[in-house]
């Protein structure tokens, strides 16, 4: 079968050293003071619902909102809350975080949806409303991206027909190989996750895209929706960003979502790997969303690899306990290479959307200087959205908003396509970053 894909972007080194690794779990340590920031989607920000000199069991809400787009925020552990603080999380964002001693007992909350008899396999009777329910009080969120909470992607305006629902498994960021080593060793919760998603509509199918230089994980998936009419694995060809939204709709349907739309205006819904895992937890076995599969990775990391880790626990801890650093890295990025956020020290906690922490030496992190635009126009031929990036980039640097609108500045995607092939290594992606978000804040105001 012919690979699929999209129009433009561009393949950079794959670098998917952890591929073979399998996926670890780590524990903090007894004592440990957990970070639980109230904000770790989008939408409004949660509340604290427990006080200073609580215990507090795992799986326990901790914060809420009655807003709808929101998503609660659950204890990972069982132990005391100390206080609440200020914390960086790792979008760069400053936001109020609870803070839990871990006491190292793991004691569950009797709040933890419970099955009646310890049922397991009665989820198909449940109603749409209760299963939609059950997501989100499991806190669940887009895990894959931007965080948006799962029970109102899964929730479309009634005058939007989904026709498909598309699992994003195509992991196209260099480093990134949590997606994979999911697939490979939980693929039957993957699977059972997509079809819970699916019994919340009429007609739909199940696309799970997987990128061909994932052939395990491919084989693996295939083989366990081998009998489900239902369900579809298509293949994609290794490109960047596959992963992207729009991109990856093109990629399985050959649908277009329209300017300014959402993927439910081209009648499709898309979930990352290990928000359909998470769904399969928490509709099947009441588990909340309390961790998160991360590939620590880069040069300065002495034991590269997937690790399993409960959110709240610091980066420091999960590189400590990884077998620590083997020399101070250059560059520390949350996520991947490509779209991850820089960060200036390890101490910030793990939250929902954490992928990858990347830890790189001067040679990986290394940037050459910016020099003058030379006109060659790769940025334009490799550009998914097929903008405009050098003129885009021009009229950021002389804050000329009206031209930069003009050229559809607020269509892109921010993926760093232009920036990777610029041969005058211009800070396309920064600069267009940079007037696309104010630009959207002050929309929003």
């Amino acid at each position: 079968m012919t690979a699929a894909t999209f129009k433009r972007g561009i393949h950079p080194p794959e670098s998917k050293n952890t591929g073979g690794s399998a996926i670890e779990m780590i524990y903090p340590d007894k004592g440990e003071e957990m970070i639980f920031p109230v904000q770790q989607h989008l939408g409004a920000p949660c509340k604290a619902i427990v006080q200073v000199g609580d215990r507090v069991l795992m799986g326990q809400k901790i914060a809420d909102s009655d807003a709808y787009v929101c998503a609660p925020i659950h204890s990972s552990v069982s132990g005391t809350v100390k206080g609440m603080t200020e914390t960086v999380i790792p979008t760069g964002a400053t936001v109020s975080a609870i803070v839990i001693e871990n006491d190292g007992l793991y004691e569950e909350s009797p709040d933890i949806y419970k099955w009646k008899n310890n049922e397991r396999d009665g989820y198909d009777k449940l109603s749409r409303d209760t299963v939609l329910k059950i997501i989100r009080e499991a806190g669940i969120v887009g895990m894959g991206g931007a965080g948006f909470p799962a029970h109102v992607k899964l929730n479309p305006p009634k005058d939007k027909k989904i026709d498909y629902i598309i699992v994003n498994a195509s992991e196209c960021e260099p480093y990134l190989c949590t997606d994979n080593r999911v697939m490979l060793e939980e693929g039957e919760r993957l699977v059972s996750g997509l079809r819970i998603i699916l019994r919340l509509f009429d007609g739909v199918k199940g696309l799970i895209g997987i990128e061909t230089n994932k052939p395990e994980a491919m084989e693996r998936i295939t083989k366990i929706t081998a009998n489900d009419a239902n369900i579809t694995v298509i293949p994609l060809k290794p490109k960047y960003p596959q992963g992207s939204e729009k991109q990856l709709i093109m990629a399985c349907t050959g649908r277009q979502v329209p300017s300014g739309g959402l993927p439910a205006d081209a009648g499709c819904i898309v979930n990352n790997v290990d928000t359909v895992v998470a769904i399969d937890r928490a509709v099947r076995r009441g588990r909340p969303l309390m961790r998160r599969v991360v590939t620590l990775d880069g040069g300065a990391v002495r034991r590269p690899g997937n690790y399993k880790v409960l959110t709240g626990m610091s980066y420091d801890s999960l590189v400590k306990a990884a077998g620590g650093l083997k020399e101070p890295p250059a560059k520390i990025i949350s996520g991947g290479p490509m779209m991850g956020v820089a960060m200036f020290n390890l101490n910030i906690p793990v939250i929902k959307t954490s992928s990858a922490l990347l830890c790189l030496t001067g040679k990986e992190a290394e940037l050459p200087p910016e020099r003058n635009c030379i006109r060659c126009g790769k940025c334009v031929s490799h550009c998914p959205v097929g903008l405009l990036p050098l003129e885009l980039n021009m009229s950021a640097l002389a804050n000329n908003d009206d031209l930069f609108v003009k050229n559809n500045g607020l269509e892109c995607i921010e993926c760093g396509s232009c920036s990777y092939v610029c041969p005058a290594k211009r800070h396309l992606a920064q600069s267009i970053r940079s007037a696309r978000r104010r630009l959207l804040a002050a929309r929003k105001k």
